[in-house]
């Protein structure tokens, strides 16, 4: 019987492990278009406006979650 539990709990960390490791990936990219000596400025200008919560009459802000 614990060598099933085992099993079940290794498929459960390896799942979790995956998903944990996709979300640092996505944080390492945003970190490093952040870069200050290379900077994205589509990535700047999105921080700016979500932290400032500023926006141009004519925009239409599309929020995406």
């Amino acid at each position: 019987m614990a060598w099933g539990d085992y099993k079940r709990q290794l498929r459960d960390s390896q799942a979790e492990l995956r998903i944990v490791q996709a979300e640092r990936a996505r944080l390492s990219n945003r970190v490093e278009l952040l870069d200050p000596r290379r900077a994205d400025p589509d990535i700047v200008d999105e921080l700016i406006r979500r932290e400032l919560n500023v926006g141009h009459p004519d925009e239409v802000i599309v929020p995406l979650r």
